[in-house]
């Protein structure tokens, strides 16, 4: 990990960033006043960023590469919440708010670069400016949302409705997540997604 400020491509990470769905609208004087609170991040594919229970949060913007969301049981069960790739982000903001430990994992589902900062400075840096906060708290009402669209889907539509689902709200994502994540996020076994997507002509 490395200081954003003190980084060697500080200028293309600035630029990519200033593409995030939350900053792009930032003032200079905003992104003056974030930058030195950033820290730039690797991660290799299956590595955690963020361990469920754990009550050290942080707050990531995604550089490259792609994240999951991911809750468990204590059986090892798993299940994934949602993907974020590029100019998206994760956190567990809500987790933070309510005093509580963090309820899922952040993990790498592809090498990933993020720029992230600590959960209190993000929220000491919102409470300071409070139109990056209300598009920030727009943003995790709209990505709880999805989060509870996708477990009901799960329940209310066959294996073929699911998959189709997802390739009508995540065009973006369609080809980009490996076979065995997209099956567990659709909870199908890997071969009857194959099956599925063969029907389709989507080999």
């Amino acid at each position: 990990m490395t200081s954003f400020v003190t980084h060697p491509q500080r200028n293309t990470i600035r630029l990519q960033l200033r593409q995030n769905l939350i900053l792009q609208e930032m003032s200079p004087a905003q992104w003056e006043e974030l930058e030195p609170l950033l820290v730039v991040a690797d991660y290799r594919k299956g590595d955690l960023l963020m361990r469920q229970g754990n009550n050290e949060m942080e707050q990531f913007f995604v550089l490259d590469g792609m994240l999951k969301r991911v809750v468990s049981n204590a059986e090892g069960r798993e299940m994934i919440l949602r993907f974020a790739a590029e100019t998206e982000m994760d956190h567990s903001y809500a987790a933070w708010r309510l005093g509580t430990p963090v309820p899922y994992s952040i993990a790498a589902v592809t090498k990933v670069r993020t720029v992230k900062l600590g959960l209190p400075q993000w929220v000491e840096f919102l409470d300071r400016h409070t139109d990056v906060k209300q598009r920030f708290e727009y943003e995790v009402m709209k990505l709880m949302s999805e989060v509870m669209a996708h477990t009901i889907t799960l329940h209310l539509l066959d294996a073929p409705g699911r998959l189709s689902r997802f390739r009508r709200k995540h065009p973006e994502l369609i080809g980009r997540i490996p076979k065995k994540e997209l099956a567990a996020y659709l909870n199908l076994t890997p071969e009857t997604l194959s099956r599925l997507k063969q029907r389709s002509g989507d080999a």
